[in-house]
């Protein structure tokens, strides 16, 4: 399952992240999006696991406080073809 998360602190590393989202089962990989001409973080990126372990994550961490901010938890979109 590919989960976005919004609303990430600029302070949060991919670490971070991932260590939240393993309370809830295996990570498989984590990736905070960055702007490509600073390299500073949007505060959006993307975590996978399982399916089964994503939607507890999902339940369990959509408008959870982490570093001072309410997270954005979902299941993510598909990337549409250009």
């Amino acid at each position: 399952m590919n989960i976005y998360v919004g609303n990430i602190s600029y302070k949060s590393t991919e670490d971070d992240l991932g260590n939240l989202f393993a309370e809830f089962g295996d990570v498989t990989s984590v990736k905070i999006i960055q702007d490509k001409f600073t390299g500073r973080s949007k505060g959006f990126g993307f975590v996978e696991m399982s399916d089964e372990a994503g939607t507890k994550a999902v339940e369990a961490l959509d408008g959870f406080d982490h570093l001072g901010r309410n997270l954005r938890v979902s299941p993510a979109n598909p990337r549409e073809e250009k």
